[in-house]
């Protein structure tokens, strides 16, 4: 045999190659029919027919994918000697098949996009892992440290160097940071690991406060702090040892004695019953590792805590020897000092404030807006010495509720806090625009004799005109049934009450006198006196407002009157205080009710000079208004006319209500009887009933006769009309009518 004719080696003979997938491969990746049939030595009908038979232009993208990564990684595999970058783009080619399998399943009935991403598909497999809440890394306390000491003022620095003491009790101006700083503090020391913080005050509502500064803090570094206690975990933590906790309570002795911890006790100079409550607070601080805290304004001598602040309270205890004298005063305790009774006092002034850092204030316009004695009090930390105030400070304290917890009946972010119970308001208004503050108070009046008055709303204003004023008080009253509206009507107030006075129901004008002073003080010191105010213990303003009441002689030195203590161009702080009055004074001076006026209309009995209307017509008037009607239906409360045989509704049971003696009943008569005819300027009804009359005629005229008259058959086309006061004769049965 010769040798052309022997065999060829194996690994030299041609490779088959499918022309057919060859052709679809190339077409897929867009060469043409006629360029395929050429490439391929084939006829161009031949490749045609392979692409309309097989349906290559209607290949699904993956599949179009899936060949060129087949083709690629068959060429690559089948080199010799394959480079680093063979070897790379293989694994790549690979990798796209897996996923290109997942896509395949995916698209398959039942799929899911587990089977596109595997940690989705794992997700629900084993037990869900909780997140961890309120959780700190050490990272995060860390940069709450830097943050915490970059903020901090020359007198804060010192409560930090001194957190250490086992008491601490610090007099401090008014808005120096005190709050801020000791709910940063407290928060730091329990991330790491000093135990439970417990923070009281003299209301619930004042207590978070501390709670919603130390939720901004964490937030600082991405840590949203929830519940109530705030129970929190970190990194920083001892291993072992249970989670601390921040807990908020108001002065409710009961509340506070099933805790143990570090405690805050914010302003405690204006906390009533101090004694008892600070007898279960500080057993919650007994153990020897636990800190007690307290700072506050000065309030006045006379307070339960002020013995605690200068030590006779500890000297009272022992025997004579061991008795200590504790020097208070404010050069001694400006920079902090553990005194000798091994308590650390710190005296901090708004000066002291100012001259280590504190840039907030500006004190020359301060001594301006507070009378010399407020800025002394509330500002320089001196104690006020209340037997010079027409109102007793003990008085006061014991008027102070939490009002979160004692009053379930109010909501106070509701957009209607009391629903339709009606509240009284009352407004002590600017002088000028640039004169003292302004200050509206919305009140719960009470609900029978001996009730209690309780204050709900306090709003201070500076600046503004007389009609940004009334457009302020349409504002915060349009969230409740007002009833009434006392305003001092001198000065700037006479305009702010004829504004509201068409307006707003029972807006009652109040002008100031010798004699109007008297009795409002009276009505308020009675009101103390009985404990027949309420309102919440964080309103230390108002308390303050009524200790600067004082009496003082007039001008010409023959009368007492009631002024606030003030400076020629101070500006006091009283006008709460007088707000308050404009309330009470709405009340007789006894607190009793006032006299009911009812009239009575009796069917049955014709007037003998209403010729023109039959005798026993039915006709009957009933005041008041039901839910949905009076003012907005009418133009005016609850008052709706209608002659006989203009639909009358059937009869309902008699029902009274009051009215204030002093008001009249009708202010106005003449308008001519008709049908749906509206009668304006009658006086708005105490209770809340639907409105209607049906007399024949002249209804007007007969309702003023018979109030200003009080005779019988006054008025044409009217029954019989009585009126009667309270606790007069019985009534003859009828229909009756409360105004």
């Amino acid at each position: 045999m010769h040798a052309a004719d022997e065999p060829l080696p194996a690994s030299t003979m041609p490779i088959p190659v499918d022309a057919r997938r060859k052709a679809r491969s190339l077409y897929w990746r867009y060469w043409t029919v006629t360029q395929i049939a050429e490439e391929l030595a084939l006829s161009r009908a031949t490749v045609e027919s392979w692409r309309q038979r097989d349906r290559w232009d209607d290949a699904p993208a993956l599949t179009k994918i899936e060949d060129a990564i087949e083709a690629r990684i068959v060429g690559l595999v089948d080199k010799d000697k394959k480079t680093p970058g063979d070897f790379k783009e293989i694994d790549l080619l690979m990798r796209a098949v897996t996923t290109a399998a997942r896509v395949r399943r995916y698209e398959q009935p039942g799929g899911h996009e587990g089977d596109l991403n595997e940690k989705v598909g794992n997700r629900n497999r084993g037990e869900k892992k909780k997140a961890k809440t309120n959780y700190f890394t050490r990272e995060q306390v860390e940069e709450l440290e830097r943050i915490f000491h970059d903020e901090l003022f020359g007198y804060q620095q010192d409560w930090w160097d001194a957190r250490d003491q086992r008491t601490r009790m610090i007099l401090k101006s008014r808005q120096i940071g005190a709050t801020w700083y000791f709910a940063r503090e407290a928060l730091l020391d329990a991330l790491r690991g000093r135990g439970n913080m417990i923070f009281l005050s003299a209301s619930k509502s004042q207590a978070h406060i501390f709670r919603g500064y130390i939720i901004q803090f964490a937030a600082k570094v991405g840590v949203k702090l929830q519940g109530d206690p705030i129970v929190l975990d970190a990194e920083t933590l001892p291993e072992g040892e249970d989670l601390p906790q921040l807990i908020f309570l108001g002065t409710n002795a009961r509340t506070a004695q099933a805790y143990h911890g570090n405690f805050y006790f914010d302003e405690f100079f204006w906390t009533y019953g101090f004694e008892e409550l600070n007898k279960v607070a500080s057993g919650m601080a007994m153990h020897k590792n636990w800190r007690k805290t307290y700072f506050s304004t000065p309030s006045t001598v006379a307070h339960q805590a002020h013995p605690y602040w200068t030590g006779e309270r500890r000297n009272r205890r022992v025997k004579k020897e061991l008795r200590v004298s504790i020097d208070t005063g404010h050069g001694r305790l400006k920079a902090g000092v553990l005194c000798e009774d091994n308590i650390w006092r710190q005296i901090v002034t708004i000066e002291d404030a100012e001259a280590r850092g504190c840039d907030l204030f500006d004190l020359d316009e301060l001594r301006i807006e507070y009378a010399p004695d407020e800025f002394a009090n509330l500002l320089m930390c001196q104690f006020v010495d209340d037997s010079l105030s027409a109102f007793k400070f003990n008085e006061l304290q014991r008027a102070t509720v939490d009002s979160v917890v004692d009053w379930l009946d109010v909501q106070p972010l509701s957009s209607r806090p009391v629903g339709t119970r009606a509240v009284w308001a009352g407004y002590d208004p600017q002088e000028s625009e640039n004169g003292d503050n302004a200050a509206l108070v919305i009140a719960l009046p009470p609900e029978g004799p001996g009730g209690k008055f309780r204050l709900l709303e306090k709003y201070q204003l500076r600046g503004l005109d007389y009609q940004a004023q009334a457009e302020f008080i349409r504002q915060r009253l349009a969230r409740y049934n007002c009833t009434y509206l006392g305003i001092d009507a001198t000065g700037i107030g006479s305009a702010v009450y004829q504004l509201l006075s068409g307006t707003v129901r029972g807006c009652t004008k109040i002008e100031y006198s010798l004699e109007s002073k008297a009795q409002m003080v009276m009505k308020a010191q009675h009101s103390f006196a009985r404990g027949r105010i309420e309102f919440d213990a964080s309103w230390i303003d108002v308390q303050s407002s009524f200790l600067s009441i004082k009496k003082a002689l007039t001008s010409s030195g023959k009368a007492i009157t009631f002024k606030t203590s003030r400076g020629d161009e101070s500006i006091g702080h009283g006008d709460l205080a007088w707000a308050v009055m404009h309330i009470l004074i709405n009340e007789p001076l006894d607190g009793s009710a006032r006299p009911q006026t009812r009239l009575e209309i009796i069917d049955g009995e014709a007037d003998s000079g209403a010729d023109d209307v039959p005798a026993g017509n039915g006709g009957g008037v009933v005041w008041g208004f039901g839910a949905g009607e009076g003012r907005d239906q009418l133009g005016w409360p609850g008052v709706q006319l209608r002659r006989s045989g203009a639909g009358a509704q059937p009869a309902r049971a008699a029902r009274h209500g009051r009215v204030l003696a002093q008001r009249p009943l009708v202010r106005t008569a003449g308008e001519p009887g008709r049908p749906g005819a509206r009668v304006p300027r009658i006086a708005a009804p105490q209770q809340r009933h639907h409105a209607q009359a049906q007399p024949a005629g002249g209804l007007v005229p007969g309702i003023a006769a018979a109030r200003h008259r009080g005779v019988r058959g006054a008025g044409a086309g009217f029954p019989r009309v009585r009126q009667r006061l309270s606790g007069g004769a019985p009534q003859r049965p009828g229909r009756r009518a409360a105004l």
